[in-house]
């Protein structure tokens, strides 16, 4: 029996490698006598000088601290925070965009490769430009008020008066500039409309967020349609994301007057309303959302529409309740649908399940579970949602086995 020997690394080592390749989850991946090392703030192809931040019995993390041979896709980051000891929150500032997307898509192909066993290609679609689409933000604050986000994979606060991917009308630089109470955690949204919330809570307990200014439910426009959305219930953050998601759900859900569609992890109901115009009033929505703030503000986003029913708890254990649907859309959150859901969803035998899905390890997973359970992927897209970031978000569509 012969054993491939592995050198011990140990954190502030630094060492000379090759960027392989993209990771999921912002890292690239080298190798340094056969030791598998995620690397951060490198490119495919460059040799780099890295520092191991950190070490394990699978695999070590590092950062470039200086690079031998750039990629010629390597540029300056627009924000003078973004490097290995600044602000932990966009990892592919050095990136330039349409390389951005490729790497992202090849997190995609290698996902699907590895857990669902498909070999696909998704282009990552441009959305926008890179800077200024974020409408929502968490930060925190230093003991002395100064605002900040915290330092990668680190409790550690960067002070940071200006955030570059944050929507200029939310103001970040005015506020950072007159600051705050020390150890806060600062919560800010602005909504299409214009209203600003901020809310905050002591940094150090899990004390709930207080608004401290602003209104508690703010309104926005999509298309013709208009929503109440509160403090505490969720709302994409890129500014076009509403748009561009609800127009791909439609695209893919082809509706048909008197479909009886499922909406599951429904929110306050973004998809919802696009489908009442398509079902007509033969036809029927129902919500499932296991967050009370949430099916609260759908309740008064639909309200004297009695064709939307609104449920609120587990998804799991709700969707047990019903028989049948034509349509199922489902929007999760980024540990994905799981098991029990999607074997429930396709007990239902719906025509079509549409997918979003903001993770896509969690999506091919899942994606597992749905042909397991006789649900073939039909077609997919893949939106930059999040630039200067790793994250990506996805629109899948399901459609039932052929059988012959």
């Amino acid at each position: 029996m012969s054993s491939t020997k592995r050198t011990s690394l140990e954190v502030g080592q630094k060492i000379r490698v090759t960027i392989e390749k993209v990771a999921h989850g912002g890292h690239f991946i080298a190798r340094y006598e056969g030791a598998v090392i995620f690397v951060r703030h490198g490119i495919p192809g460059e040799e780099c000088d890295i520092e191991i931040t950190s070490t394990g019995s699978s695999f070590n993390r590092a950062d470039v601290i200086e690079v031998i041979t750039p990629s010629p896709d390597r540029v300056s980051a627009p924000c003078r925070f973004a490097h290995r000891n600044g602000c932990g929150g966009c990892d592919f500032q050095h990136i330039s965009l349409p390389r951005q997307r490729n790497l992202k898509s090849d997190v995609i192909t290698e996902q699907f490769a590895r857990i669902a066993k498909l070999d696909i290609e998704v282009d990552v679609e441009e959305v926008s430009g890179p800077l200024g689409w974020r409408t929502r933000c968490a930060a925190v604050t230093t003991k002395a008020g100064a605002f900040g986000f915290y330092q990668a994979r680190s409790h550690k606060i960067i002070p940071v008066d200006d955030c570059r991917i944050l929507v200029p009308e939310m103001k970040f630089s005015e506020l950072a500039q007159h600051g705050a109470k020390g150890d806060q955690r600062i919560e800010i949204t602005i909504s299409n409309t214009g209203e600003r919330t901020i809310a905050t809570a002591l940094s150090g307990d899990e004390s709930p967020l207080r608004i401290s200014d602003g209104p508690d439910t703010a309104h926005y426009t999509v298309g013709e349609n208009s929503f109440e959305v509160s403090q505490k219930s969720f709302w994409q953050s890129h500014k076009d994301a509403p748009r561009v998601l609800t127009e791909a759900v439609l695209q893919y859900a082809q509706l048909r007057e008197g479909d009886h569609v499922l909406d599951l992890y429904g929110g306050v109901g973004l998809f919802a309303a696009s489908f009442l115009s398509h079902i007509g009033e033969s036809g029927s929505v129902d919500i499932v959302e296991g967050s009370k703030s949430a099916t609260a503000d759908a309740a008064r986003n639909f309200a004297g529409r009695e064709n939307v029913h609104i449920y609120t708890g587990d998804v799991a254990r709700l969707i047990t309740r019903f028989s049948a649907a034509d349509v199922i859309v489902l929007d999760p959150p980024r540990e994905g649908a799981g098991k029990d859901v999607i074997g429930h969803c396709t007990q239902l035998k719906p025509r079509a399940i549409i997918y979003v899905a903001c993770d896509p390890a969690a999506l091919a997973r899942d994606t597992g579970y749905l042909r397991d359970a006789g649900y073939r992927l039909e077609s997919m897209r893949a939106f930059d949602l999040f630039p200067m970031t790793h994250h990506i978000e996805s629109v899948a569509k399901f459609v039932p086995d052929k059988v012959s």
